[in-house]
């Protein structure tokens, strides 16, 4: 499989900086077949019209943020919208359905428009709209051919969710569309804002369209399933959302869990209404496990609880158990790495950066975690991808002979890690679990 250049520069450039890339992923993706293979059976149920969920589960270093960018990646060249998110303590509280819905938005991307696609999705919509009445015989040159526009856009919305879909939606929509028609492209950008959910936009484009406040909590699911649904009818197969780092929540106020717990557990129990959308929440063990988790939330744990038979876990059930990173998988990465790796003299470059080399460093690397191979993927990668910028730079480089290395710049989580502590302070709390109530 080729990658351009530009996405293997990007790949070079994140794993540099410690961080998960968002493209050319699956080109070093190696000892996750199966777990690919599950994911692909859920894109097809979505594709088919299924509104599913699946719970990606694995300790710190298991790669549930790569598997997750690639379930993304592959969601995206079959069609589909995403949306990544990353919990917040701060600004994402999963009881709070507008703060989802509007960081899902914020983060929509397509394969033609990699963030903020919104905007994007509707004209595609809008000019469906038109070609299917003017296909029909309507003159798009009549007076009157934006005012049908509108009723067809209303009679679509309605049909797709069932007069499900807000009357503001409707109405908002209505408006951005005589905006664009008009050229008024601040006041369409403002009004794009508001389906959005923002918070910060002016009253005046509010009232030119009809509408008085913002998206609100108790609506803004609806509103999700009006996107879905104007998402597929734009030409997409449906929306993959990914909601990473789950186990954030454990950090937050007892009473903060609690309700976020119960706002992932409504989440679930309304999927089957989202038809096309694929969510995909990423989280530890600690985080499915615990009482401070999702089984301190019966209802929840009921639902998703993670089952094993004779130390075999079935890929197809709520929970898909990521497994630890190896000392050989770790260097299977690193030889595919090698081989991607930008050079000019390519035969130097396998020289100096060996199999050999490669054991070795793993080795070095893995000793400040204890000899946990398993946590240290994201330092192993960091550095080695070091090396082989060294080894391109100096002639003279050797890295056999080079000084062994301690983690760089460890991160929150692997402070804890090496230091022996626990993912999150207990709270005497914890065992007595949460109510389920309804928002």
């Amino acid at each position: 499989m080729a990658i351009s250049e530009r996405d293997m520069e990007h790949v070079f450039e994140r794993l540099r900086s410690g961080v998960v890339p968002e493209h050319g992923l699956e080109m070093f993706a190696v000892g996750i077949e199966q777990k690919r293979t599950e994911i692909h059976r859920l894109l097809k149920m979505a594709e088919d019209g299924e509104g599913v969920f699946k719970f990606l589960r694995g300790g710190y270093g298991c790669g549930k943020t790569f598997m997750a960018r690639l379930a993304l990646i592959e969601a995206q060249a079959r069609g589909f919208a995403t949306s990544f998110v990353v919990v917040s303590d701060n600004d994402l509280h999963f009881d709070q359905f507008d703060d989802v819905y509007r960081k899902v938005v914020q983060e929509l991307s397509t394969s033609a428009c990699p963030r903020g696609a919104l905007g994007d999705i509707l004209d595609r919509w809008i000019a469906r709209v038109e070609d299917a009445l003017i296909a029909g015989g309507a003159d798009e040159h009549n007076p009157d051919f934006d005012a049908l526009v509108q009723q067809r856009m209303d009679e679509e919305l309605a049909s797709l969710t069932s007069g499900t879909a807000p009357e503001d939606m409707s109405r908002v929509l209505r408006a951005l569309f005589l905006c664009k028609q008009a050229g008024q492209f601040v006041e369409a950008g403002a009004l794009l804002s508001w389906l959005s959910a923002s918070e910060h936009v002016a009253a005046s484009a509010k009232r030119a369209a009809g509408v008085k406040g913002d998206i609100g909590s108790r609506e803004a699911m609806d509103y999700l399933h009006g996107l879905v649904e104007i998402i597929k009818a734009s030409g997409y197969k449906g929306l993959v959302i990914v909601i990473d780092e789950a186990e954030t929540i454990l950090r937050m106020r007892r009473d903060v869990r609690g309700k976020s717990l119960n706002g992932i557990r409504q989440i679930c129990d309304a999927a089957d209404r989202y038809r096309g959308l694929l969510w995909l929440f990423t989280g530890t063990p600690e985080f499915y496990d615990t009482k401070r988790g999702v089984a301190g939330l019966q209802p929840l744990h009921d639902r998703i609880q993670f089952l094993t038979h004779g130390g075999f876990a079935n890929p197809r059930q709520a929970q898909l158990a990521l497994d630890p990173f190896n000392a050989d998988r770790l260097k299977e990465v690193a030889l595919k790495l090698r081989e991607l790796y930008p050079t000019a003299d390519r035969t130097r470059l396998t020289s100096r950066i060996t199999p050999a080399f490669i054991d070795q460093l793993v080795a070095k690397v893995t000793t400040g975690f204890k000899g946990d191979v398993g946590v240290v993927p994201r330092q192993f990668l960091r550095h080695f991808v070091d090396v082989l910028d060294l080894v391109a730079a100096h002639d003279d480089f050797d890295p056999m002979a080079a000084e062994g290395c301690e983690p760089k710049d460890p991160n929150a989580e692997e402070q804890r890690l090496r230091s022996g502590q626990a993912a999150y302070d207990a709270d005497p709390e914890d065992e007595h679990g949460y109510e389920a109530v309804e928002f």
